[in-house]
């Protein structure tokens, strides 16, 4: 029998798809999301890569406490000077190649590709942008624009103007950009087509093409950032540095924060010409950058990175060889899990769920099983997920 709160659920809320997975959350905890019954579900997606961390990380919640009684949002972004958000800005610039060294705040991923796309365009006066194929970089007019799935912009149209696309890891594309190319955006891992790692030697290539057409080259490490990987950011397997950094999901610690961060010399040319070229009112909430702020001093001190790597190394070596998986692909713990029989995939994300672990499937992957735990897993959670996932796919 349904809940009140499902009913009212479906009734009052905006749904995104005829058949939202409809799980109701009672409270969380570390690895765990329970159900108001009490029920515990091990979390493999962590939000889409947002809750690296677990859920309630008792020094999140101290940081998010101490700000919430010191001040909230006091005037629009860029204006007051704020603590957390310089704080934060500072500690970005540590932990990054010298020249990414200012950071704008925004409210979320799709945000921060909105405004590095302006500020492409508007540092290198060209018009032209190229993205990859089956690629997503958010649902805002500028990040879906970079879509290729012609059939989901179909009813969008008219799209913003001077986009074009490549293949991603296809070498030959790479001479489509030209002086006329203001900036590519790109993933370092394709997230939503099923964690596509590159052709080793294909970033560096491309590197090469921007530095020689005088091409920003944006890296969208959205989903990838923060330890995901077993880097702290996706780019370091690469050996490469963007023009133009992106972050946003787990950067937040769990609360709504992104950023696009470039050289203090690309940036400025939003702040004249006309002046206020970009604004926003919300972008780097201090309370989410307290969060931001929590959520790195934990990656550090616990050695998460170096965790979501060796992690990353178990799971895949204890699922390859399952009669029902062809593949397990990814780099750290952002995992796909290729099924031999693709039909089975919404039935092995419900068995999944059925033994309680919390998976999900990709926009444009419809064999692969979304499988991206928080990097805070253990040892023995690994290997309680791992037994779990094999009886799930047993089923079938």
């Amino acid at each position: 029998m349904p809940t009140p709160l499902r009913t009212s659920f479906f009734r009052y809320v905006a749904q995104t798809a005829p058949e939202p997975d409809g799980f109701e959350v009672g409270h969380g905890k570390g690895i765990y999301l329970f159900d108001p019954e009490g029920n515990a579900f091990i979390d493999c997606i962590s939000g889409i890569a947002v809750s690296a961390l677990g859920h309630g990380h008792p020094k999140i919640t101290e940081a998010i406490k101490k700000q919430l009684d010191l001040h909230l949002h006091t005037s629009v972004y860029g204006e007051h000077i704020q603590r957390p958000q310089v704080v934060l800005a500072e500690k970005i610039a540590r932990l990054l190649p010298n020249h990414l060294n200012c950071t704008y705040f925004t409210n979320s991923g799709t945000e921060a590709v909105e405004g590095a796309l302006k500020l492409a365009r508007k540092y290198t006066s060209r018009y032209e942008i190229f993205a990859c194929r089956n690629a997503y970089h958010g649902s805002t007019a500028g990040a879906e624009s970079l879509r290729s799935d012609l059939d989901h912009l179909a009813a969008m149209r008219p799209l913003v103007p001077g986009v074009k696309h490549i293949d991603f890891s296809v070498f030959d594309d790479l001479e489509c950009i030209t002086e006329k190319t203001a900036a590519v955006i790109i993933e370092p891992i394709q997230g939503e087509a099923g964690v596509i790692l590159p052709i080793v030697g294909y970033f560096q290539a491309l590197r090469d093409r921007c530095n020689k057409t005088g091409t920003l080259l944006i890296i969208d490490e959205i989903q990838t950032g923060m330890g995901r990987t077993g880097k702290m950011w996706a780019f370091e397997h690469e050996d490469v540095v963007p023009d133009i950094l992106l972050l946003a999901k787990a950067f937040g610690g769990g609360l709504p924060l992104g950023a696009f961060i470039s050289s203090k010399e690309i940036m400025q040319v939003l702040s004249h010409d006309p002046i206020l070229g970009h604004l926003t009112t919300f972008g780097g909430h201090p309370l989410s950058c307290a969060a931001s702020l929590a959520a790195f001093d934990i990656i550090e001190e616990e050695n998460l990175v170096e965790n979501a790597a060796r992690q990353g190394e178990k799971i895949r070596a204890k699922l390859t060889g399952h009669p029902a998986i062809c593949e397990v692909r990814g780099r750290g713990l952002m995992l796909a899990i290729d099924l031999k029989n693709p039909n089975q995939l919404l039935t092995s994300v419900n068995d999944c769920k059925a033994q309680g672990l919390l998976v999900d499937w990709f926009l444009f992957n419809d064999r692969s099983v979304r499988f991206a735990p928080p990097i805070i897993i253990t040892d023995e959670e690994v290997e309680v997920v791992c037994e779990k996932m094999s009886r799930a796919l047993n089923v079938q």
